[in-house]
């Protein structure tokens, strides 16, 4: 009876550390992304994402072909699902994303206000030696 309950105890452990492995695998996001969004006028703009995960918050900056980056509010991360918002212009986007095994984040935007059509995009990983650098 004890050699049994060892091998279920021994199981057990095993199990719950390939479980958490996959589990902070599927949501390691921290760096940098990037994406193209369709526009309303139909042409396509490429976004760059810089994710920092710390727990269960998500912090970091998007920025698009001109303009400065914007940070990003109220940024969650919860198993393979983050979410978090992007205001600029009085204006509110929110996004939900899912990290995919593949190393890519299927991200969905929408206005809060509804003046901005929803959008979707599908991030890639940038690896370091190809990081746009900062303007000077």
């Amino acid at each position: 009876m004890k050699r049994i309950l060892l091998l279920f105890s021994v199981c057990a452990v095993l199990f719950t550390t390939v479980a958490a492995r996959a589990t902070f695998a599927a949501t390691d996001i921290s760096g940098t992304w990037t994406g193209d969004i369709a526009t309303p006028d139909g042409s396509s703009i490429t976004l760059t994402y810089t994710f920092k995960v710390d727990g269960a918050k998500l912090t970091g900056t998007v920025q698009g072909p001109q303009g400065d980056p914007i940070i990003l509010d109220n940024g969650k991360v919860d198993g393979d699902k983050l979410s978090f918002d992007v205001s600029f212009n009085a204006m509110t986007i929110n996004n939900e994303g899912t990290m995919n095994a593949d190393d890519t984040i299927k991200l969905s935007t929408k206005a809060s206000d509804g003046s901005f059509p929803p959008g979707e995009l599908t991030l890639k990983r940038v690896k370091a030696a190809d990081a746009p650098k900062p303007a000077m």
